[in-house]
């Protein structure tokens, strides 16, 4: 069965809490195994770490602008299906406020949901009867995000953001029952802000380390409900756009460390560990609970000669991979992935500042087991990475 679908994600395991989160960041950390928190670079946005913010040379101005399209294939031991997305990835621009001071804004999805469930049964109290629903919920919630990085030092940088979550969840509910059927929706609105903070050190030349930290935080929600039943033919509105505040969804505080090191001019190696203290939230769902998640993520990336005459030596070339042992634990088994990624940067024009970032990620996630799902997924995505140069004084000949 296959299926082209028009929202933001078709993982079947976005349909708990907030969505799916998103893994995929903003130019080459994509092709290299979603890595950068201790990636050093001066020529393209690197929006995992604020530190790095401070290296954005004089005159530049960053643009990033980015598309995915993601094809997923699940199944249990019953079934399989597969589904087709298209989204929007991210969009974001960098620039140098003063010496050793630059900033920048982006926009990026933060969690996607898209999921239906078809013919659940369920029990009519006191019978032995059952009824079949159908279930679906689509949104997810945005990340607007400002960024400001300083050189305290000329090896010595630090960062900080403040990120603005804001969007919607749409769950929508249907099932006939003794000549009568009955549809329901809910649309929540969750909104909040979160603060980090983000290091980088030059150890040498050649090795950086960074971190980062994202405070926990509470979004705040509102709920929205419809209710409406139809008896032969007639259709009665039970309750109509009904208004009511909801549960807060606890984000919980996340660590960061990471590495980079360039060896030769030609190769760059970037490791990343992530850890998000899910267990201190107190997060709950029906079907499970969260935990505590860790996050291992090593990239490469080759490039033949930075400032080579031939176009085809300054092309870049990287591969990664990404092991998440998950937030989620469904009858006591956490729902782990995995993602071997791979990538190219093409430069655009002579600059080595301008560059178009592809990069390919298979991944998996969930299992075969009990009322788990086995989720294999294959993500593009394509990136353009350009530079404006401002306050440039022109050459005459």
């Amino acid at each position: 069965m296959r299926a082209q679908s028009e929202s933001l994600t078709s993982s079947p395991y976005s349909l708990y809490g907030l969505g799916a989160i998103n893994q995929s960041s903003i130019g080459r950390t994509n092709g290299m195994g979603f890595t950068g928190i201790g990636l050093k670079t001066s020529n393209q946005i690197n929006n995992l770490n604020p530190a790095n913010f401070a290296l954005i040379p004089k005159g530049s101005f960053f643009y990033d602008i980015g598309i995915k399209g993601e094809y997923n294939q699940y199944s249990n031991k019953a079934d399989s299906e597969t589904k087709t997305t298209i989204n929007f990835s991210n969009l974001a621009l960098a620039f140098r406020i003063a010496e050793g001071l630059g900033a920048g804004i982006s926009l990026v999805p933060y969690s996607e949901m898209g999921y239906s469930l078809i013919g659940i049964k369920t029990n009519i109290e006191g019978t032995d009867e059952t009824f079949e629903s159908n279930v679906n919920g689509i949104g997810g919630l945005s990340e607007l995000k400002f960024n400001i990085g300083y050189s305290v030092l000329p090896n010595f940088r630090l960062g900080a953001n403040a990120s603005v979550l804001f969007g919607n969840i749409e769950e929508n509910e249907s099932f006939i029952l003794n000549q009568s059927t009955f549809y329901s929706e809910e649309t929540t609105n969750y909104s909040g802000i979160r603060f980090g903070l983000g290091m980088h050190f030059d150890v040498s030349e050649n090795f950086t380390i960074g971190s980062t930290v994202q405070f926990p935080t509470s979004l705040k929600g509102n709920i929205k409900r419809s209710i409406t039943k139809s008896l032969d033919g007639t259709e009665i509105t039970v309750e109509d756009g009904a208004s009511d505040t909801s549960a807060n969804f606890n984000m919980p505080l996340e660590v960061g460390l990471g590495l980079s090191a360039n060896l030769f001019e030609t190769l760059t190696i970037s490791a990343d560990y992530k850890k998000n203290y899910w267990d201190a939230t107190g997060q709950t769902e029906s079907l499970g609970s969260y935990a505590d998640q860790d996050i291992y993520g090593i990239g490469l990336e080759y490039i033949k000669d930075p400032r080579g005459y031939k176009y085809a030596d300054r092309i870049r070339y990287r591969t990664g991979f990404n092991y998440d042992n998950g937030y989620l634990s469904i009858n006591k088994k956490k729902v782990d992935g995995y993602n071997f990624t791979a990538g190219i940067g093409i430069p655009i024009g002579h600059s080595q500042k301008s560059m178009m970032n592809l990069s390919y990620s298979y991944g998996s996630k969930g299992q075969i087991q009990n009322i788990l799902i086995k989720e294999n997924f294959h993500l593009l995505t394509l990136n353009f990475s350009l530079e404006d140069l401002w306050f440039q004084k022109r050459k005459i000949n």
